[in-house]
């Protein structure tokens, strides 16, 4: 017993007081999940309903923490994006969880025909759940809905750069759980790192990827699982078969919701070679639609990111890309407008990293097979965005590309639809949150075989070579068995 009782704490230096305080607050989790450790249906879906009440009540104070962190963020923005879907996949959890929960009946054996086999899904326990900055909201409320559904217990880290939707968020749970249900921690770096390092039953990180390899290596002394979403640089494929304008609009449309700060962003765009001036204008003419004097365009989350992409758009005309600016209306404090970025070289930074901003380099193709290979030879992208007509080149795209999630004709909306997964694949992350992926994801499929009482399971018993056992392994491996 001692040892059990060693391996169930937490350890920690009594010496940090970041670390004791986090390890009590995971402790008092923990006992509370062992003494409840399956939560009914009912206890479930009441959790999930209060869930989707505080949300609608404090809707508008999220939306105007948003505004305070980023500075110039739409409240209209933040309600569509940020928490409308946090909204729909709680709808979509409460809609199916019934039937999920549900042991799952499966078939025995030839051998062990009579006998039952089926899944048990139970609880994990308690999951970790690291929220990044960009939507404060969805990416804490969307893991913690599956994760309740699912019967665990949660510990949310939220970003220390988006303070205002932390205690805003704090706020809305207070009114949804006890502490020992779910939790919400502030802190740096520092206070992340031994986050990551507590030993969850499941951990959840939304970020960058060198950040996520810290995360899994954190992870890994403990052997929790994980689930990472890790973004990456997105392409939009625009085939001969598109229709060019629209293809630009919905182009610009994901590349400035929330100034590019999206994980799902397309990253740039893959155009026919003798369209990409046209394409070039009409996704220009798109932005100056939008953009009107900059109240509903965002900001760059802080003077950091919002360098960065100056940064970006010199790296890129020093090296003989043409940017053209499109906005012929000033912007203020960290707004940046959207920059579009022809003569793109593989050595420029705009081609190598993840933008995660307002600027969209334009790669010309000669051949659709070029512009798969072009895709193919980046690391895996989180998403993947194909604009054409062409039943052909769609089939193409689809079987020859690896991706997260695709969403055709438009940008990212696959992952507001909360019936598919949603997730990464090599460098893009791993695992799923959404949909029936994502609850099996934060549950445990306990295998369950149930031998009935007659039935004869010592014939299999030593001493071996019994004419039984001689039956069956003739039966299986043939005469010479």
């Amino acid at each position: 017993m001692k040892l059990i009782d060693q391996q169930w704490r937490t350890p920690h230096n009594a010496d940090d007081p970041v670390a004791s305080h986090l390890a009590a607050r995971f402790e008092a989790q923990r006992a509370a999940f062992a003494a409840a450790p399956y939560p009914t249906y009912a206890q479930r879906r009441a959790t999930l309903q209060r869930l989707r009440h505080a949300l609608r009540r404090h809707a508008a104070d999220c939306a105007a923490a948003a505004t305070t962190d980023f500075g110039v963020r739409a409240a209209g923005e933040t309600m569509l994006v940020d928490l409308l879907p946090s909204l729909l996949h709680i709808d979509h959890l409460l809609r199916h969880m019934k039937r999920w929960m549900r042991p799952s009946r499966r078939s025995p054996e030839l051998l062990f025909s009579t006998n039952r086999a089926a899944v048990q899904y139970q609880p994990k326990g308690v999951v970790g759940i690291v929220v990044p900055w960009n939507f404060p909201f969805y990416l804490a409320l969307g893991p913690l809905a599956t994760a309740l559904a699912a019967g665990n217990r949660c510990l949310i880290k939220t970003s220390e750069y988006a303070s205002a939707s932390s205690r805003a968020l704090r706020a809305l749970l207070a009114d949804v759980c006890a502490p020992d249900e779910v939790d919400v921690i502030e802190g740096d770096a520092q206070c992340a790192k031994r986050f990551c390092a507590l030993p969850f039953d499941h951990l959840v990180f939304t970020g960058s990827p060198a950040v996520g390899r810290e995360v899994m290596r954190a992870a890994a002394d403990n052997l929790t699982p994980v689930t990472l979403e890790l973004g990456g640089k997105s392409p939009a494929l625009v085939s001969r078969s598109a229709d060019l304008a629209r293809a630009a609009r919905r182009i610009v449309h994901g590349k400035t919701v929330n100034a590019g700060q999206i994980c799902v962003a397309p990253d740039y765009a893959l155009v026919p070679r003798e369209s990409v001036e046209a394409f070039a204008a009409a996704a220009a003419q798109a932005f100056e639609g939008w953009v009107g004097d900059g109240a509903n365009y965002t900001s760059m989350i802080d003077a950091r990111a919002h360098s960065r992409m100056l940064e970006l758009i010199e790296d890129a005309r020093a090296l003989g890309a043409k940017v053209t600016v499109c906005a012929s209306r000033a912007t203020d404090g960290r707004q940046i407008p959207l920059h579009i970025i022809t003569g793109v070289r593989p050595q420029m930074r705009i081609a190598r990293e993840e933008i995660f901003g307002p600027l969209l380099p334009v790669i010309a193709y000669e051949t659709f097979g070029d512009a798969l290979d072009y895709v193919r030879r980046g690391e895996r992208p989180l998403a993947l965005y194909w604009f054409g007509s062409d039943a052909g080149e769609r089939k193409r795209v689809m079987q020859e590309t690896h991706s997260g999630g695709v969403t055709l004709n438009d940008w990212g909306w696959h992952a507001m639809n909360h019936s598919l997964p949603f997730g990464g694949t090599g460098m893009s992350g791993m695992g799923n949150y959404h949909g029936e992926e994502g609850f099996r994801e934060l549950s445990h499929a306990k295998a369950v075989f149930a031998e009935h009482r007659w039935f004869p399971v010592e014939l299999f018993h030593p001493p071996y070579g019994r004419a039984v056992q001689r039956a069956v392994l003739r039966w299986y491996f043939g005469a010479r068995a």
